[in-house]
């Protein structure tokens, strides 16, 4: 099924197999606050695949069912999803809920509360690594990450080199959801798309140094389509010889500022 409907991405995996290199890929999944059908479909998809999955958890409303779910699905590790997912940006501007315009104070607090919570509930499957919601990050509330035990970001897109005492970020880059239609990409826009991932990286770093291949999924916010579409996604890049699905923690760890605990 995956390389059928994913024909340019299967290609493209075919010709750094036949070079015998391969390329590192991720699964990020964001908005967890318990168990849901839609949740357990995500953690059988990793599970059948045999996948590491970070689930992205919401400090605020985040329940102990989560974490007696995932307590042994192997693969599951555990994000900072941002504290509550409230939008703070002023009218008409782009949603976040750390931006530049909220005072330092308040964001740092926020931020300490949600790793707190998530510590309680998920222990050593947390991770030390921020996801801000909607994607979006202010450079004050950046900078407090390391500070607050938080060495690692996740956005989207393109990873940026960390400047002193910044983060440094995990992204992720195949968003399979098409926001503006609320449904799944189309299996032809995600196949050039993965196809363009594989070949860029293939072209810039034939060592395996550049940054992984992310894929993001919501579960919560999935059609069939976004769900088919995940399914092929991971099926082509769990199975290909050329894909590559390291630990999370040893991804997180990879991208530890120094001096900065294993929290």
């Amino acid at each position: 099924m995956s390389k059928r409907h994913l024909p340019l991405a299967s290609a493209a995996l075919d010709t750094l197999a036949g070079e015998g290199r391969s390329l590192r890929f991720w699964w990020r999944d964001d908005d967890a606050r318990t168990v849901t059908p839609d949740l357990e479909r995500l953690l059988g998809l990793a599970k059948a695949h045999d996948l590491p999955l970070a689930v992205a958890a919401i400090a605020d409303g985040a329940e102990a069912a989560l974490a007696e779910r995932i307590a042994d699905e192997d693969g599951v590790r555990v994000l900072v999803h941002g504290y509550a997912h409230a939008n703070h940006a002023p009218a008409g501007a782009k949603r976040a809920e750390f931006g530049d315009h909220r005072p330092g104070d308040a964001m740092a607090a926020e931020i300490a509360a949600a790793k707190a919570r998530l510590e309680a509930l998920f222990g050593g499957r947390l991770l030390p690594a921020f996801v801000p919601p909607w994607n979006r990050i202010g450079e004050a509330a950046r900078a407090l990450l390391p500070s607050l035990g938080l060495p690692v970001v996740s956005v989207y897109g393109p990873a940026r080199a960390a400047g002193p005492g910044l983060p440094a970020e995990l992204n992720t880059h195949l968003d399979v959801m098409d926001w503006r239609a609320m449904r799944g990409l189309s299996p032809a826009e995600a196949d050039r798309l993965l196809a363009g991932l594989i070949e860029a990286r293939a072209t810039a770093d034939a060592g395996g140094a550049t940054e992984p291949i992310g894929l993001l999924t919501h579960h919560l916010q999935h059609d069939e389509a976004a769900w088919h579409l995940v399914e092929a996604v991971v099926a082509l890049c769990a199975s290909h010889r050329a894909g590559a699905w390291p630990a999370l923690r040893d991804l997180v760890d990879a991208r530890r500022v120094p001096g900065c605990g294993r929290a």
